[in-house]
């Protein structure tokens, strides 16, 4: 009898395991890569890149369609017809540009080189293509030059590029390598190419620009012997101003008909042994193995994009931009640890690191702290946890917190210290993996006036420490004719200082949380009552005159790429408070109504161009208004939330190249579709709650760590019934629309039952 109770519970033992394998392999099987369209956000101004990337990679080799202007940030503009050739490195769907380092470009016939810094967008070797012949999936890249009828193909690993010609039958094939070329003609302080073999070629380059000392080496091996020219020589411009050219003008032996020429490049911050090394790691010896590379990365997509599943029959158009969105929150930050652990340090030092608790780069907090990393907290808080060890790494070397990191530089760009909110959310949803106590010191330091001591240029720290700071903490407030964009840093400091409050609270020291909420408390300073707008105030406690509430002069006013339509929700912390300041929750929401049915027009000499995807004068393509629409849960008419959360899914976001309604910003504009498609946001980073919204799918699995899984399931869904009726979270109904993150930490099931019909009190 024990006998055959041992055997009964073996089977059932076998067969769970079947089971499990047979739905691990469904899971896996499921090509959701398939759904991701990378020229999302190449039109308009998404500034996003095609280009053949793995999660969090290092290196970003994609084509370069474009120079100069605001459009070029990423180097690819959609609505282009010439590509420069194709580079290493870009960033994701930011406002400002860098970047664009080490520029290969095949080529047939003479390799023409002259009149490059004349030229506006496209350098005098760049070919035509057409998008026909053009393809871009998650991992894969490859167009057609139609100018050397060159077939050009792009894949990637970690760390490395690899590069697959297929040229006609020709015997003058080459490659240009230009290290002096970059987006945006940055001043190159050095640059250095030499040739280590017939088949190996590496480079320096030093780059002032955005980041101020942007330092980059590179190696690239080829599949097939060169012979080389050398351009090491100062031109002139049309102005008279010199230019210092540094290319390799590379010649091959002659091609058949459907030739491959392959080419692996590797990247390093740190010296030439890196990026030698980082080569050998991931593509050793003389392997050039392109479909394995390219199998591999998708492996990896697929690997990332199934942390959330959306069942195959959604709505097609749906599933794309959801995992198009998806993959956008996984190209930035990116890997900034070498192969062998070092990395280039915020003390502009290489440093020695483990590649088991890898250092990243490129933090774009003043946008990711709204949605990417709360997103990052649910589907994957390990790697949250490296980002966030990583800044607290780059304070321990550069003397601060970053704001907006780049290349292992503090850039001093946008407002806020916004790393706090990373700190205090991990700490308040149980899986903070670092030190709460040196947290705490780390976010004390970023939040008072303190120029000392930081490892960068003067003009980067007067960024990083404005004079905002320094009134804020003597004063209480930041007066608007002491510092620019007073209203819009005074705000975001009394929410970093809650966050604050909240890591010393955990810390246990009472007298840091008791000081800085007080200081939480400031935004009450900006409230005017009459017009019921946040408003510069002077040093004498008057309200700045005149006043427009749709005036924007960019960066030069009270605010910050906002007006003060945009800017007077902005009290994460303390929604409550708000709605007392606007008197009581009648009068809030008739303030939110007048929001989003305000005309859409602006004012102003200088009109921010980030003020985009205007509904009245709520502006979601900028990531001030992010959160506004779930206001109305907190004021008692969900109803709104889920009719205006449905219109930004139609509104904003489509699948076409100019499918975006503002910058992409490293993740953030798709985080905020990821997380709302779910059904819920979260708008407080720090206070671990959940407002629900409307959801986007019948269904959707999230894949938790451990094993763990949270389903949310939509009874009765249809694209009419966007209205919640009732909503249960782990057995239990819920009387309001929110929950708590460690409802889905744990596992369990939100069902949402939808109906046509807003459901009102």
């Amino acid at each position: 009898m024990r006998r055959l109770l041992i055997s009964a519970a073996l089977l059932l033992t076998v067969l769970a395991a079947i089971s499990f394998e047979s739905c691990q392999r469904a899971s896996a099987s499921t090509d959701y890569a398939s759904y991701v369209d990378p020229f999302i956000g190449t039109g308009g101004h998404g500034h996003t890149f095609p280009g053949a990337v793995v999660p969090n990679g290092m290196i970003q080799p994609s084509p370069d369609t474009r120079i100069d202007g605001w459009d070029a940030c990423s180097g690819y503009y959609y609505a282009d017809s010439l590509i420069n050739g194709f580079s290493h490195t870009h960033v994701s769907g930011t406002g400002c540009a860098d970047y664009g380092d080490i520029l290969i470009m095949p080529t047939v016939g003479a390799q023409i080189i002259d009149n490059q810094v004349d030229t506006l967008q496209n350098l005098p070797y760049a070919s035509g293509f057409s998008h026909a012949n053009e393809t871009a999936e998650p991992g894969y890249y490859s167009v057609k030059l139609d100018r050397y009828n060159v077939k050009a193909e792009i894949t990637s690993s970690k760390r490395v590029a690899l590069h697959r010609f297929t040229f006609p039958a020709t015997d003058d094939a080459g490659m240009i390598v230009d290290m002096d070329y970059s987006i945006q003609h940055q001043t190159n302080t050095e640059m250095v190419l030499d040739i280590v073999s017939d088949t190996e070629i590496r480079g320096y380059k030093m780059t002032k620009y955005w980041a101020f000392d942007q330092q980059i080496y590179f190696y690239a091996k080829f599949s097939k012997p060169f012979t080389s020219t050398m351009v090491t020589d100062t031109i002139l411009t049309s102005k008279g101003e010199p230019y210092a050219r540094c290319k390799a003008l590379l010649k091959f032996p002659p091609m058949k008909e459907g030739e491959q020429l392959l080419v692996k490049v590797g990247v390093s911050a740190v010296d030439y042994d890196g990026a030698r090394n980082n080569v050998e790691a991931e593509m050793a010896g003389d392997s050039f193995d392109f479909e394995t590379t390219r199998r591999q990365a998708r492996e990896a997509w697929n690997a990332y994009l199934s942390k959330i599943e959306i069942p195959a029959d959604a709505d097609k158009d749906d599933l794309v931009k959801f995992y198009t969105a998806l993959y956008h929150t996984a190209i930035a930050p990116n890997l900034f640890t070498d192969a062998d652990g070092r990395y280039l340090g915020m003390d502009r030092k290489p440093h020695q690191g483990d590649v088991n608790e890898p250092v990243y780069t490129i933090f774009s907090l003043w946008d990711t702290f709204r949605a990417l990393h709360p997103l990052m907290s649910i589907i994957d808080p390990d790697l949250n946890n490296d980002y966030m060890r990583s800044l607290l790494m780059k304070a321990d070397e550069g003397g601060i917190l970053p704001m907006w990191e780049l290349a292992g530089n503090y850039t001093g760009t946008m407002i806020g210290y916004h790393a706090v909110s990373l700190l205090a959310d991990a700490v308040a949803k149980g899986y903070a993996d670092f030190d709460v106590e040196k947290a705490l010191r780390a976010g004390v330091r970023a939040a008072e006036f303190d120029t000392t001591g930081i490892v960068t240029p003067p003009a980067v720290n007067a960024c990083l420490m404005p004079p905002a700071k320094y009134w804020k903490n003597k004063v209480g407030y930041v007066p608007s004719d002491k510092d620019n964009e007073s209203v819009a840093k005074g705000l975001e400091y009394a929410y970093n200082d809650w966050c604050i409050a909240q890591l010393a609270k955990a810390a246990g020291d009472t007298a840091t949380a008791a000081r800085y909420e007080n200081f939480a408390q400031a935004y009450r300073k900006y409230w005017d009552p009459e017009t019921k707008f946040m408003r510069g105030v002077m040093t004498d406690g008057s309200f700045r005159e005149p006043f427009n509430p749709r005036a924007s002069n960019h960066r030069n006013d009270d605010y910050c790429e906002g007006t003060a339509w945009q800017w007077s929700w902005f009290v994460l912390h303390d929604i409550p408070g708000l709605i007392e300041l606007n008197g009581g929750k009648e009068q809030f929401t008739a303030r939110l109504d007048s929001l989003f049915t305000a005309s859409s027009e602006l004012e102003g000499d200088i009109v921010s161009a980030d003020i985009t995807g205007l509904i009245g004068q709520y502006a979601h393509g900028n990531e001030p208004s992010h959160h506004i629409t779930h206001l109305y849960n907190y004021a008692g008419q969900p109803w709104k939330t889920q009719e205006l959360v449905d219109r930004i899914f139609s509104e904003q976001y489509r699948v076409e190249p100019d499918g975006l309604s503002g910058n992409e910003d490293c993740g953030q504009m798709s985080a905020w579709l990821v997380l709302n498609a779910l059904g819920f946001y979260q708008v407080c980073p720090g206070e671990p709650v959940y407002s629900i919204g409307r959801p986007l799918f019948p269904s959707a699995k999230i894949n938790l760590p451990g094993g763990k899984t949270f389903t949310v399931t939509v009874n009765n869904f249809s694209k009419e019934n966007k209205y919640i009726k009732s909503a249960t979270i782990n057995g239990r109904k819920l009387d309001t629309l929110f929950f708590n993150h460690s409802d889905i930490a744990d596992g369990g099931e939100l069902i949402l039952d939808m109906t046509s019909e807003p459901q009102k009190p």
